[in-house]
């Protein structure tokens, strides 16, 4: 592989991948705007609906204080999107799940965002398309394997 990359082709991809980032943030925030959920809220919900954290976990996940987190799960459980639950293993361990509303949300949320992308990509082939999935998933491999070095 070609590994002589000029520093302003590197310059640029970051550049893209940044305005890129934050126009799709940018219409994330948008969509949100028609439910009753924060981007905060949204993206603690996205990490808790693969399964069930703790508090502690949940705030190392999204890089946030734990009063900060507790604030934010204090927030969505008056709102019933999750609830807090006791660990069947180990009763002084408290779980945060998801409730349907906020499996709802979530599924609604990002169908909208694919509609969203699918209307971006409308003038791509099919082609291109599948390229630039493939190239994307290869990125996000390489910037998974750099960060675990």
């Amino acid at each position: 592989m070609d590994r002589d990359i000029s520093i302003e082709t590197i310059a640029n991809l970051e550049k893209h991948l940044r305005y890129i980032s934050g126009i799709i943030k940018q219409n994330g925030r948008k969509i949100l705007n028609h439910y009753p959920i924060t981007s905060p809220q949204f993206i603690a919900l996205q990490f808790l609906v693969d399964g069930d954290l703790t508090i502690g976990e949940l705030s190392n996940k999204n890089g946030l204080a734990f009063s900060t987190t507790t604030d934010l799960v204090d927030r969505l459980e008056r709102n019933d999107l999750v609830e807090r639950v006791r660990d069947t293993k180990d009763r002084r361990v408290v779980r945060i799940h998801v409730l349907a509303k906020g499996r709802t949300i979530i599924k609604e949320v990002i169908k909208k965002r694919q509609e969203y992308l699918g209307e971006v990509l409308k003038n791509f082939s099919k082609d291109q398309t599948e390229s630039l999935s493939g190239m994307l998933a290869f990125l996000y491999e390489e910037i998974q394997h750099v960060d675990h070095q």
